[in-house]
């Protein structure tokens, strides 16, 4: 892949970031006035119907029916995968988590993705990568301690556990999603429309009950953010890079940006949660993003030595733009 097409996969993954960044409060919000069926039933049937559209504006509606008939098994694999198993098993993390704890956890999805990737599809995987897949992990468990390890005896560790298995479903997922040859659009709305019909399934047998206005729109704003957007563009950032341990250190920028609108929404629910503890937030949370920062450092690091000496190695020109796209990553 040449060097306009490493640029093209940064910017669908800026984009991405600046949609998943809002999600973490999304997902509180909304499971407050909805339970997990009802959200995850709102929003990948709102997901499906933005997807279809999508389709449809661009003209490719007759490559739905041609796409699904030549790859039908990939399709109802994929589609289980996502939105289906993750989004029951992340829903119910967020559900039994604080979002200041769920998300964190959630993120490191990255570093599963960049090993599975490496691991099945023989891209290259640095030292850097797993200096900072064990580290990062560290993190995990100064943030779910909440700055005292006696904390760790009473955590809800089936939501923490919950958090981490789904990491393993959207690593997988997108891991195979590598592989697929379907256009991007047309393989993420089918997906969304063979996953519809079984969350409403499960939707009629276990609940078959509407949240107030609050959780529709909440539902609103996940199917079509967190979902059907942000898939498509993650979908033609990976398909766009020729390492996906590169595009991913941008996504370890999220956690930062979520936390901000975390705190903004839930400071004084925290802090009198941390207060009645004996605790302050703030350590605790420091000490874990110290961890994240550092792995991103060292995925980032490697990332800007490995970017700079591939086009070097081609005989690319590397401009200043090309730098602070780069170099982006490695922040």
């Amino acid at each position: 892949m040449g060097e306009s097409s490493q640029t093209r996969a940064y910017g669908f993954a800026l984009i991405t970031l600046l949609m998943w960044s809002t999600v973490a409060t999304a997902f509180k919000l909304t499971l407050a006035y909805a339970s997990v069926l009802q959200t995850l039933m709102i929003a990948s049937l709102v997901s499906s119907l933005t997807l279809l559209v999508m389709v449809i504006a661009t003209g490719q509606s007759r490559l739905l029916l041609q796409s699904f008939r030549g790859q039908w098994r990939f399709t109802l694999i994929a589609g289980m995968l996502n939105p289906v198993f993750y989004y029951l098993i992340l829903f119910e993390a967020y559900d039994r988590l604080p979002a200041q704890l769920a998300q964190p956890i959630n993120i490191t999805w990255t570093i599963v993705l960049s090993l599975m990737a490496g691991w099945f599809l023989k891209q290259p995987i640095r030292g850097f990568d797993y200096g900072a897949a064990g580290f990062s992990y560290i993190g995990v468990v100064v943030i779910v301690s909440q700055g005292d390890l006696s904390a760790l005896f009473s955590a809800d560790w089936i939501g923490v556990a919950l958090a981490i298995f789904s990491t393993l479903i959207w690593a997988g997922y997108w891991t195979l999603n590598i592989r697929d040859t379907r256009d991007p659009l047309i393989g993420m709305c089918l997906n969304f429309l063979v996953a519809a019909p079984v969350v409403m399934l499960l939707w009629l047998v276990f609940d078959r009950m509407l949240p107030p206005i609050e959780g529709i729109l909440g539902g609103l704003y996940i199917g079509l953010f967190e979902m059907s957007l942000a898939f498509f563009c993650w979908s033609l950032a990976l398909k766009s890079t020729n390492n996906a341990a590169t595009i991913s250190n941008l996504v370890f920028l999220s956690p930062f940006l979520s936390l901000q609108f975390i705190l903004k929404l839930y400071r004084r629910r925290i802090l009198i949660d941390f207060l009645n503890r004996g605790k302050f937030p703030g350590q605790a949370f420091q000490c874990g993003l110290i961890h994240l920062a550092f792995t991103v450092g060292l995925f980032g690091l490697g990332a800007f030595l490995t970017e700079i000496a591939n086009n070097l190695g081609n005989g690319n020109r590397i401009t200043g733009t090309d730098l602070v796209i780069i170099g982006l990553g490695a922040l």
